[in-house]
C-alpha cells in the first residue's frame, strides 16, 4: 500500500442528473500538507470533498483516504478524518463546552477523556473564556473556530475543510490560519477548498486548480506563478474617462500581447506580461506617449488571483470586454522603433 499520499483519487466521476459536476478528477495529496483546491463556482470543489469524505458515492473513479477505499471501506474512512464544512454546524442553544462533549460523546470520546479532549480544544482555538455561553452569543469568527474544534476531537490524520472562512472578518480568518498551519506543521493532512485566493497562497504547501470537474493545472503557489510571467498594472488618474481607460488597455495590448483587465472602481489597468525583456521604464514612456494620465505604475509577479483569472479563462472584467479588445496604439515611440 502506497503510504506517500493521504488522499490519492484517479479517475473521479460523479453526475447528478445532467450536471457532470466531476469528470475524471486525479488527486494526489501527500501526507503532512496544506493542499489548497480552488476553481470557479461549480466547478466540483465541494462535490469533491462530499465524494472523498463518503457523504457521496461516486458514478467512477477510485481513491483512497488515509489509506482506505472510500467506497469499500467507507467507515475507516470516516474514523480517520474530520470535516468542516461551509457553515458552522454547532447547536446555538447548547454552550461551547456542551458543543464539544456532545460531538466527543457521538464519536466515541466519553467521560473524562471526552471531557480533557473538549477543554484542550477550548484552550486551543482562544475560546475557554466563552466556553460556557451559549454558542447563539458568539460571533461568525467564534462559531468557526468551534465548528473546526469539533472537527478535531478525535485527531484526524486527514483534514477536509470546505470553504472555512467564508464570511469572516479578517482577524477571525487570520486565526482560522494559524490553527491550521500549526495542524499541518503538528503532521495533520489538510485539504483546504476555498474562494480566497490570498487564503490558499498563505497556507498551502500545493494547490490544485478545478476547472469543469478536473485538475486544470497544479503546482506549488510559485509555481502555478511562474507559468504566467509578471503582472504590469498602472493606477490611472482620478479624473481619467473611459477612452482614456481603453487607450492604456491598448498600449499594455501591445507591450505584453495579452488581454488586459480594466478596474475602473481601483481606476486601474493590468495585463500578465511573459516578455522578460519588458521594462517599467518602457512601459511609463509608452503610456505617456500615448497620452495616458497614470499616477502610479508597477511590474511584479502575480498574484495567485491573477494566476486563477489567467489560467481559468476569468482574464477580462466585464468593462474589459464592453467594446473588444481594445486597439494596439501607435505612439512617437513606437514610429521611432518601427523607422528603426
Amino acid at each position: 500500500m502506497d503510504t506517500t499520499y493521504a488522499v490519492l483519487s484517479e479517475g473521479l466521476e460523479k453526475r447528478f442528473g445532467e450536471v457532470h459536476a466531476l469528470r475524471g478528477l486525479d488527486l494526489a495529496v501527500a501526507r503532512g500538507t496544506v493542499c489548497g483546491v480552488l476553481g470557479p463556482n461549480g466547478a466540483g470543489k465541494t462535490t469533491a470533498v462530499r465524494v472523498l469524505t463518503t457523504l457521496s458515492a461516486p458514478d467512477g473513479g477510485s481513491a483512497r483516504v488515509a489509506g482506505h477505499d472510500i467506497v469499500t471501506e467507507p467507515a475507516a474512512v470516516r474514523r480517520a478524518i474530520g470535516v468542516a464544512g461551509q457553515y458552522a454546524s454547532v447547536d446555538s442553544e447548547l454552550t461551547g463546552r456542551e458543543n464539544l462533549r456532545l460531538f466527543a460523546k457521538l464519536l466515541g470520546l466519553r467521560g473524562a477523556a471526552g471531557r480533557a479532549r473538549a477543554d484542550e480544544l477550548l484552550e486551543r482555538f482562544g475560546l475557554t473564556g466563552a466556553a460556557d455561553r451559549a454558542a447563539r452569543t458568539y460571533s461568525g469568527g467564534m462559531r468557526r473556530r468551534l465548528d473546526l474544534a469539533s472537527s478535531l476531537l478525535t485527531r484526524p490524520e486527514v483534514l477536509f475543510l470546505d470553504e472555512p472562512t467564508t464570511g469572516l472578518d479578517p482577524g477571525s480568518r487570520g486565526r482560522i490560519w494559524t490553527a491550521v498551519r500549526e495542524l499541518a506543521d503538528e503532521g495533520t493532512t489538510v485539504l483546504l477548498t476555498t474562494q480566497y485566493l490570498e487564503e490558499a497562497d498563505r497556507l498551502a504547501d500545493d494547490i490544485v486548480l478545478i476547472d469543469h470537474g478536473r485538475a486544470a493545472h497544479r503546482g506549488t503557489p510559485a509555481g502555478l506563478k511562474s507559468l504566467i510571467g509578471s503582472y504590469a498594472e498602472v493606477v490611472l488618474a482620478e479624473e481619467s474617462e473611459q477612452p482614456v481607460y481603453f487607450t492604456a488597455a491598448g498600449v499594455l495590448d501591445w507591450l505584453t500581447g495579452a488581454e488586459p483587465t480594466i478596474d475602473r472602481e481601483r481606476r486601474t489597468v493590468g495585463a500578465v506580461a511573459t516578455d522578460a525583456a519588458l521594462t517599467l521604464p518602457r512601459i511609463v514612456r509608452e503610456l505617456d506617449a500615448a497620452g495616458v494620465p497614470v499616477v502610479d505604475a508597477s511590474l511584479r509577479p502575480p498574484t495567485l488571483d491573477e494566476v486563477f483569472l489567467r489560467l481559468t479563462g476569468g482574464g477580462t472584467t466585464a468593462a474589459g470586454r464592453a467594446t473588444g479588445r481594445p486597439a494596439r496604439p501607435v505612439s512617437p515611440t513606437t514610429a521611432e522603433e518601427s523607422a528603426a
